[in-house]
């Protein structure tokens, strides 16, 4: 069985944020990710990590105005000194709390945005990013989005996110793979995550449609668990869905996982 992070931006939401630590541990997850840790002090977070033995697998850069829609700041020629600035924000959180793996969203191509300036603006602030967080043994992770969800999302194909990684030429900047966008992008889920398996580092999950708990959609999550482990993936999978009720019925899927067999 993969290991799986309860995503805690939007698992437990019935909860304020800082007690859903504990209920992920009472759940049975050794681990957690959420987007963005900085509405609070990154001590908080530290202990409550601490207090339920959880593991942090995942968060994200800080990404702009996120409720304006911004979806980072990676690509924007004239923001290269904000998105600096938040690298060494994430990084600082990282190190308090562990965390050995950052995402970089790279942003919205505005209406007319010149994509050969955007995606040379990207490489090199993804070459920034990785260089500092490599100086503190930090991986960092760049993923694709589907278009429906973010129209004009900058990365929306597995294949454009390899050529980047490519392009960047840094051993700690990997894939992080999102079956429930690259579902809607591109299909083949299997064979695609077999082609590019050495470049992913952290896979995330939802059905679809709906972006709810797997068994709800169309994916064939039964089959997408065992693959990952006939093919010895490694890293963490993430459930970043949305609960169709509440999130205690919609974890059903993952304490048939666990139980063991008759």
């Amino acid at each position: 069985m993969p290991r799986f992070a309860a995503n805690l931006s939007l698992l437990f939401t019935e909860l304020p944020f800082l007690d859903r630590f504990e209920a992920a541990a009472a759940a049975g997850f050794d681990a957690v990710e959420f987007m963005f840790p900085y509405d609070f002090p990154a001590d908080e977070i530290a202990a409550r990590l601490k207090a339920t033995g959880l593991r942090l697998a995942l968060f994200n850069l800080p990404a702009g105005n996120w409720a304006a829609g911004e979806r980072g700041l990676a690509i924007y020629s004239n923001l290269t000194s904000e998105f600096r600035a938040s690298v060494d924000r994430a990084i600082k959180y990282a190190s308090v709390l562990g965390c050995r793996q950052l995402h970089c969203l790279a942003g919205i191509v505005p209406n007319g945005g010149d994509i050969r300036t955007m995606r040379k603006t990207y490489v090199e602030n993804l070459r920034f990013a990785a260089k500092a967080a490599a100086d503190e043994g930090i991986t960092l992770l760049i993923e694709a989005i589907n278009t429906r969800d973010v129209p004009g999302y900058f990365l929306d194909s597995t294949a454009k996110a390899a050529d980047i990684l490519e392009s960047v030429e840094a051993d700690n900047l990997r894939l992080q793979y999102d079956v429930y966008h690259m579902q809607i992008m591109e299909g083949d889920l299997a064979p695609t995550i077999d082609k590019y398996l050495k470049l992913i580092a952290h896979i995330q999950i939802a059905d679809t449609p709906g972006r709810h708990e797997p068994g709800t959609g169309e994916i064939n999550y039964p089959f997408i668990f065992d693959h990952l482990d006939r093919i010895g993936y490694k890293g963490y999978v993430g459930c970043e869905y949305r609960p169709r009720t509440s999130t205690v019925e919609s974890l059903a899927w993952f304490r048939d996982l666990k139980r063991p067999p008759a």
